[in-house]
């Protein structure tokens, strides 16, 4: 079973209101209890991780563990690569290449807000999660520059450097095994319960703060 959430006094831990403890591979048992929000309140995560360590597999593991425990989660991922989700020929393309600024296509079981920035910047990861409804937690994988608290996910066989070596914005790193180099705690990769306790506590999130009908989520415009 993992690790559960204790409720500890205010004043013991001052802007906190609860510490988790779960085990950390390098060692002893470690608490983290920083709150990281986002726009609106909302708390924001990060995985980030060299290509081929697994931050997509971890990350689509940790939200039905995090759903199941009645929280509303959301993501977004960043990708250098050239993308599109639309296709040559179709309606929603052919109004995007005629030059209109958003393109939002929409169905019975979803809708998909496209904006071309043309010659204009890349937003920044603070101007897209305000266009986001309210939920409780976001994950982020990727922006690994930006300041959030994240989680690296590190493999040794993928044979690159740990960036967490030099990046205090990861809070944690999770792996199959020890990683001497780190000076933040280690978590087991295949934990995931575990990796949901940290995020939760690190996020002063508990699974009681969340409605479990989902109601907390407003859908529409950001």
């Amino acid at each position: 079973m993992p690790p559960k959430l204790r409720e500890m006094p205010r004043k013991a831990l001052k802007t906190v209101e609860f510490c988790a403890i779960v085990p950390n591979i390098n060692g002893s048992p470690v608490g983290r209890h920083k709150n990281t929000k986002g726009s609106g309140g909302m708390k924001v995560f990060g995985l980030v991780g060299w290509s081929g360590s697994g931050k997509t597999t971890l990350l689509v593991r940790l939200i039905p563990e995090l759903t199941a425990r009645g929280l509303t989660v959301s993501t977004m991922k960043h990708t250098h690569h050239n993308f599109d989700i639309d296709q040559k020929g179709k309606d929603s393309y052919e109004h995007r290449a005629a030059g209109a600024t958003e393109v939002m296509l929409t169905s019975g079981k979803r809708w998909v807000l496209q904006r071309e920035f043309r010659d204009g910047p890349e937003p920044d990861m603070d101007d897209l999660i305000a266009r986001m409804a309210p939920v409780d937690l976001i994950l982020i994988e990727g922006f690994k520059s930006h300041r959030h608290a994240k989680v690296e996910v590190f493999r040794r066989e993928v044979g690159k450097d740990l960036i967490a070596a030099g990046d205090d914005s990861i809070v944690a790193v999770a792996s199959t095994g020890a990683v001497s180099e780190a000076s933040c705690p280690v978590l087991d990769l295949d934990d995931v319960p575990a990796i949901a306790d940290f995020i939760m506590a690190h996020c002063g999130l508990t699974a009681s703060d969340a409605p479990q009908d989902g109601s907390k989520v407003r859908h529409g415009a950001a």
